[in-house]
């Protein structure tokens, strides 16, 4: 027996830049192993990283007007574990809740079968679809399924088909799940099980493997670019903090000397801004304002903003 596996992750999309992102994090085969092995495994080591096989992520369809049209996933691979292969992960990213979304797995799973017919070689192999759903809102609750979309007259229901799909709500893993994680998938799922929790994040102290992956990641699903500050990137090239906490503390430091150096001049406010409310979570308006060089009331006046 032969499988195709197809993880879909569900994110707000920021375009091309989110994709990149998603692609530099979720490519390494021991992030992809340790999603798989959490979320359909119980966290139980099934997939290894040296099983799981490169594969092309685009499948060729002629539409209506005979022209050749591509579609894409982001990530594909193969899982190949004596006769069973386990393949193809693709993302759609958007946080929100997709309507549609049963119809678009549909889709992706229908191009992965057709893709088979048309091999020379008869392999066969099923298709199972992950939609990793990141909103911290609220859960995904429905649809799930084709007949959630449509108003299936009960003498039709036999005769239609139904389609369902599989959603993870990964804001809303236990703090089991989250531990089951191995990989830097840790980070990015506990990131978002805190923000749903307490509406903050502390960092952990846990090792980062693939660090500019997981800072490009964080950067643009959590929209904030301390993840990505051109200073730090260069400092862990030259063999600095490879742990979150220690990141965003140094985020801070180079925060501090290059507030301390812009005054009050303007064209920095946002940045500052940033900065003096980060500052505000660790410590006292007045040490902040000391740090900074500002007076306490000024302080204030941006906390409040």
């Amino acid at each position: 027996m032969e499988w195709t596996l197809i993880c879909n992750n569900i994110k707000e999309t920021r375009m091309a830049e989110k994709d990149l992102s998603e692609k530099l994090l979720e490519e390494y085969d021991d992030v992809f192993a340790d999603i798989v092995n959490v979320l359909l495994f119980n966290g139980k080591r099934e997939v290894k990283e040296e099983e799981l096989a490169e594969t092309g992520t685009e499948s060729q369809y002629k539409a209506d007007d005979s022209v050749l049209h591509a579609q894409e996933r982001d990530v594909a691979k193969y899982w190949k574990k004596g006769k069973i292969r386990l393949a193809l992960y693709g993302l759609e990213n958007q946080t929100g809740i997709d309507m549609d979304m049963p119809m678009r797995v549909l889709n992706y799973d229908g191009m992965s079968y057709r893709s088979q017919l048309l091999k020379k070689r008869k392999e066969r192999y099923p298709v199972i679809t992950l939609v990793l759903y990141f909103g911290t809102s609220r859960k995904w609750k429905r649809p799930l399924s084709l007949y959630e979309l449509f108003s299936v007259p009960e003498e039709l229901k036999e005769y239609i088909n139904d389609y369902k799909i599989n959603v993870f709500n990964i804001a809303y893993l236990s703090e089991e799940q989250v531990n089951m994680f191995t990989s830097d998938f840790k980070i990015v799922a506990d990131y978002f099980v805190q923000k749903r929790k307490n509406g903050k994040y502390k960092p952990s102290s846990d090792v980062i493997r693939h660090v500019d992956a997981i800072l490009k990641f964080m950067a643009v699903f959590t929209g904030d670019q301390r993840y990505f500050n051109e200073a730090i990137q260069k400092k862990m090239q030259a063999g600095g903090s490879r742990t979150m906490d220690k990141i965003l503390d140094d985020y801070i430091d180079l925060g501090v000397q290059r507030g301390r150096q812009e005054g009050r001049q303007e064209g920095r406010l946002e940045e500052r801004t940033a900065l003096i409310r980060s500052l505000c979570k660790k410590k006292s308006p007045e040490e902040v304002a000391d740090l900074l060089d500002l007076s306490v009331e000024e302080v204030l006046e941006i906390i409040k903003e």
